[in-house]
Formats: C-alpha cells, structure tokens, sequence
C-alpha cells in the first residue's frame, strides 16, 4: 500500500491533483487508515501513472475518463481507443498550425521594430493596437 505522498513521489503528480483525479472520478476512492489517511494499491499507482502520461500527451480529463471505461473491458476491440487518440492527435496539429501561424506574425511584428524609437512610434504597440496591421488571420 502506498501513502499520497509515496503516489506523488513515483508518479510526479502533486497531491492536491492526486486527490483532484480521486474526486473526478479517474482514480477509486483510497482505503483510510485508522488515522484517515489514504493507502493506495498497485492497481491506483498503475492508473496513476496511466493518467500522468495521458495528461502529458494533452489528453483531456474527459477523453481519460473515456480511455478508463474502455479499459476496463481489455476483450472489446480498440476502436474506440483509437478515435480518442486520432482525435487527440488531430487537436495537437490544429495547435501546432495555430502556433506555426502565430510565430510568422510575431516574427513580422518584431522584424518591423528597430527597438530604436519612442513608444508612440512602436511598430510592436501599434500592430498589438490594430490588428488591421496584421497580415494574417490568427
């Protein structure tokens, strides 16, 4: 049996986040002891550990809920699973374009500024003020 603080230690998942994914619902409830402090098996270290690398990959709390449901039946077909994933997949690739889009405009936005000049001539504060200076959407 493992302490929170053992669980946070293995996992790198702080405490209150510990006790945040036991009250959403992705991790059981922990026995208590005597002193009402939480023990938790290998199976909660297991998902734990599960839940940290999905949230790192982006996942959201609702897609791991999903992904926890359709664990717990390891003989259905992995379709469901898949589309989570594809999904998830294609949110990060609309991000990066959003990102990809956003670094072209800075780029021009600070290129367009010598740092040299006073404020009421900034090319950065007057596109940041307008953003009819910019030349893309964003």
């Amino acid at each position: 049996m493992f302490s929170i603080g053992t669980m946070s230690d293995r996992t790198g998942v702080k405490v209150p986040t510990i006790r945040y994914y036991e009250d959403m619902g992705l991790l059981a409830p922990a026995e208590r002891t005597a002193g009402n402090q939480r023990r938790y098996d290998q199976a909660a270290l297991d998902r734990l550990t599960f839940i940290r690398h999905a949230r790192d990959l982006g996942f959201s709390i609702e897609a791991i809920s999903e992904l926890i449901a359709l664990g717990e039946h390891p003989d259905q077909p992995c379709a469901g699973a898949s589309r989570i994933a594809h999904d998830q997949l294609a949110d990060v690739r609309a991000r990066l374009a959003r990102l990809q889009r956003l670094e072209v405009e800075l780029t021009r936005i600070v290129a367009g500024c010598s740092g040299d000049g006073t404020l009421d001539q900034c090319h950065v504060m007057a596109a940041l003020a307008d953003h009819d200076h910019c030349l893309t959407e964003h």
